[in-house]
């Protein structure tokens, strides 16, 4: 084998890792998308809940809600009643963790395209120029 052909072989087994980097990277920023959608919307179980009923809210409506409201929090099979305020602070604090984190996932992907487009100009650059020192040799 030639040292374009292993040069390009080791491009092209670079070019192949980033892209599993890649679809690694965009698949955790998909789950934490989903993550933060779940904690848009969270649970609020209402007075109807004695009834059975359990009523969906966004988390921006927590506001219009009374101070005494009944709001629960799942842990496991359990709901344990929570405060308005701790529950505000808690979906607060979670939806800041998780945007922070999908910035720095956004930021890995950038990352990744940049070198990965890098890579395949040097594929695309020696391809040309072996394709170019064949043509001359012929």
């Amino acid at each position: 084998m030639s040292d374009v052909q292993k040069k390009l072989q080791a491009l092209s087994d670079d070019y192949q890792t980033l892209q599993g980097e890649l679809s690694s990277a965009v698949e955790a920023r998909q789950k934490l998308e989903s993550q933060q959608q779940e904690n848009t919307t969270v649970k609020k179980v209402s007075k109807k809940a004695s009834r059975g009923i359990g009523v969906l809210i966004m988390f921006q409506e927590f506001d219009i809600l009374d101070d005494d409201a009944n709001i629960y929090k799942q842990i496991g099979p359990v709901l344990l009643k929570q405060d308005k305020t701790e529950a505000v602070m808690s979906v607060s604090a979670r939806l800041d963790f998780i945007n922070k984190e999908i910035e720095r996932i956004e930021k890995q992907i950038k990352g990744i395209q940049d070198k990965s487009e890098k890579v395949k100009m040097d594929i695309i650059q020696i391809q040309s120029a072996a394709q170019q020192a064949q043509e001359a040799a012929a």
